[in-house]
């Protein structure tokens, strides 16, 4: 997750979900940058698979045309079309369709884009202290109130020092 310091504002307090990290670089999704686009304007069979609030999320500023869907697994059901990443939580096949889908996975969200980090330039960024590893949930991924996540995510933390973070005010003259 984004430190309250960095800059960049494609990840100003964002909750990123890394779905690759090794020696070429790292993948993932920001969790908590719903858009304006209801997932039935460009996917309508998905529609009654798609986590509160029903909009396709950004998923990052890389490949802003390309689409990552992460979906929550039904209890006990495994199949083609929905690989199980951690937890309840799967990666979800678009090219299969929506009445398989709705057998494997109760829950989808779509997300247009990802972040992406060159070899080694993720863990550069995070011995800088712009981003801080934290413990995930399943319920991180599908969020139902996502643009609240980087704070409850926050406010979870045992680490006081990061805890505390979620109080840290949107800017800092209003202190």
């Amino acid at each position: 997750m984004a430190s309250p310091a960095l800059g960049d504002d494609n990840f100003h307090r964002t909750v990123v979900l890394v779905l690759e990290h090794g020696s070429d670089g790292a993948v993932g999704v920001v969790l908590n940058r719903p858009s304006h686009t209801q997932l039935e304007q460009i996917a309508a069979p998905l529609a009654p698979l798609a986590a509160a609030p029903g909009l396709v999320h950004v998923g990052g500023p890389v490949a802003p045309s390309a689409a990552i869907c992460l979906g929550r697994m039904r209890e006990g059901v495994e199949g083609p079309g929905a690989s199980h990443l951690f937890g309840r939580v799967a990666s979800v096949d678009l090219d299969v369709p929506a009445e398989e889908l709705s057998e494997l996975v109760d829950r989808i969200r779509l997300f247009a884009g990802y972040a992406g980090w060159g070899a080694g330039q993720l863990d550069a960024e995070m011995d800088q202290g712009a981003w801080f590893a934290v413990k995930r949930t399943d319920d991180d991924a599908l969020c139902p109130e996502p643009t609240g996540l980087w704070r409850a995510v926050l406010r979870r933390q045992r680490r006081q020092s990061l805890a505390i973070l979620a109080s840290y005010p949107d800017d800092l003259s209003t202190n």
